[in-house]
């Protein structure tokens, strides 16, 4: 998916006019002012609001919707899309249940610590060399067993409450946590895969032996200005590897 969207700083003046408005809409949209699924203004309350025609803020709204920022619904109007990515993974990964049912994994954060990122993780979330941020050691289990172990980076700023509050709160899924007690919407994601090895301690918290190849996805998440809130990498055993496309 995109996630070259717009900075979060206000609309360039050299900009055309439909383009000033589509940022600005971007901005306020990133800046919490309509809700994932929550409808903004209609296209004439947003041309008296900008001093601009409804056909240029129609031509806004149409970059919204050809970015996957907002949807359109005849009849109803037009809301913040709510981005899925929390079972995103699970595109790559696939398990089964003792009974051989397909089966999500619950998610379990281990260890959370306020600490200095890695070079990779501070570039992946723009920090300056001597920024804080907050790390999370998490696994995703399958019938108790470590199936995916993954190691997340977030700002401090911005996702201060997630600081102190319990382990066990951080619950399945964190996107929607995110949203609820931070304000941070993750919009958009990139991700990279590559094939590794197994080192000691990740082979005993998967279970399979040394030097197993191991599949690890790389992901930076960013809100829908671009900014990025996020920055992950998970690691689980090849052998429940899987890649589809549909070739059309």
């Amino acid at each position: 998916m995109n996630n070259r969207l717009v900075s979060a700083e206000a609309p360039d003046d050299r900009l055309p006019r439909y383009q000033q408005v589509r940022d600005d809409l971007v901005r306020r949209i990133a800046g919490g002012e309509w809700a994932p699924e929550q409808a903004i203004p209609t296209e004439a309350a947003l041309a008296q609001t900008y001093a601009v025609s409804v056909g240029t803020v129609r031509k806004a709204i149409d970059q919204l919707v050809a970015d996957g920022i907002v949807t359109r619904s005849q009849g109803r109007g037009t809301f913040v899309r709510r981005p899925r990515f929390d079972t995103s993974m699970f595109r790559f990964f696939r398990f089964k249940s003792r009974s051989g049912e397909p089966v999500l994994p619950v998610g379990r954060v281990l260890r959370r610590e306020l600490a200095a990122p890695d070079e990779t993780a501070r570039a992946a979330l723009r920090l300056a060399p001597r920024d804080k941020a907050i790390h999370l050691s998490r696994v995703r289990l399958v019938d108790g067993q470590t199936v995916i172990a993954e190691e997340i980076w977030l700002p401090r700023e911005g996702f201060e409450p997630l600081a102190k509050l319990a382990l066990p709160d951080f619950g399945d899924l964190l996107y929607p946590l995110y949203e609820r007690l931070c304000g941070q919407v993750v919009a958009t994601a990139s991700e990279t895969l590559t094939v590794g090895q197994a080192d000691a301690d990740i082979a005993a918290l998967l279970r399979i032996a040394p030097a197993s190849p191991i599949i690890v996805v790389h992901r930076t998440a960013f809100d829908f200005a671009g900014k990025p809130l996020e920055w992950r990498f998970s690691r689980g055993a090849a052998a429940a590897f899987q890649y589809e496309v549909e070739i059309r």
